[in-house]
């Protein structure tokens, strides 16, 4: 079953707990800790973005560089962001009318409090994860895939998605469903999400996977944005390969291909960065590196407030890997 992997303590008790599980395989893939169901699918959401991104680039997608890494971000739509996914369309000949995912306002605060500002209506373009659909888009044009229906899953881009996925997780998909972008999401379980991203760092310099880890690790600022944890763990973290995942997941890669899963039972954004952390300095990451440590310290709890003041903690729970 799964366990408690983070509490919030208030004052001198813990006043909730989040559940869940999480993995930590080697290199290898072999499991070297379990906590909880880590042999139960989930669906990875975004954190199966490097994976599609893999796949996309196989296909032939015209992506190099900062576009890469856009193509796997659940970006916060920054200026910088939103300028980028509009440049990719551009060069693929199509406009924001050709995306897929729904309209929504950006995701980090300070971008949608400046939209909302400026009296803009929530757009495609604006969505987490339209870099994502732009990169689609784009491939599809290039390979001469049909525009229309880029989404479905039996569209020729979601089935090479699917296979990507599975080789890189070395197991089947066991369901799926429709992403809160409206693309195709692959259930996979914790241990698979772990070994496919495991497997991106790992590849050949120059192939597919490893081109999706190596721009995404030159860029985090596009693949989140300023001040998400994303950002700040793989800016941090020498090497370090790290993806979100809406409804509590992440997972994250070491370049020696030591990775981490998890997935928070309640879905509970706040309780992923300390169980990560936890198991990343259970790896010895942050030993020997005081910058690494220092982003970890800053990861490893946040404050509960009360009066507008700390008065508590979101941490993890002591002992959750020993």
């Amino acid at each position: 079953m799964s366990r408690a992997l983070v509490e919030v303590v208030r004052g001198d008790l813990v006043e909730s707990l989040h559940r869940g599980s999480l993995v930590v395989v080697d290199s290898d893939g072999s499991v070297l800790r379990a906590v909880g169901h880590v042999d139960v699918p989930i669906y990875p959401r975004s954190a199966n973005k490097p994976m599609q991104a893999a796949a996309l680039v196989r296909a032939g997608a015209p992506l190099e560089g900062p576009r890469l890494a856009l193509a796997a971000a659940s970006h916060s739509g920054e200026a910088r962001h939103v300028e980028a996914v509009r440049a990719l369309l551009a060069d693929a000949g199509l406009d924001e009318s050709a995306l897929g995912c729904p309209p929504d306002y950006p995701l980090g605060e300070a971008a949608r409090v400046a939209w909302i500002r400026a009296r803009r209506d929530p757009a495609p373009v604006a969505m987490n994860c339209s870099g994502k659909h732009a990169a689609m888009l784009a491939t599809c044009v290039a390979r001469g895939w049909s525009v229309p229906g880029y989404l479905g899953v039996d569209h020729p881009l979601q089935r090479a998605c699917r296979v990507e996925i599975e080789d890189r997780a070395r197991e089947k998909v066991a369901a799926v469903a429709v992403d809160g972008c409206g693309a195709p999401v692959f259930a996979l379980t914790l241990t698979g999400l772990a070994r496919a991203v495991s497997s991106c760092v790992q590849a050949e310099p120059g192939s597919a996977p490893r081109r999706v880890a190596d721009a995404m690790r030159s860029w985090p600022e596009l693949v989140a944005g300023t001040g998400r944890d994303v950002t700040e763990l793989m800016a941090g973290v020498p090497g370090l390969l790290a993806k979100d995942g809406a409804d509590g997941v992440f997972v994250a890669a070491l370049p020696d291909g030591r990775a981490v899963a998890l997935k928070v039972d309640d879905g509970a954004d706040r309780a992923r960065p300390p169980a990560v952390v936890a198991a990343l300095r259970w790896l010895g990451v942050g030993e020997d590196d005081e910058a690494a440590a220092a982003v970890l310290q800053r990861w490893a709890a946040a404050p509960v407030l009360g009066g507008g003041r700390p008065v508590g903690e979101v941490r993890a729970v002591g002992g959750l890997l020993d």
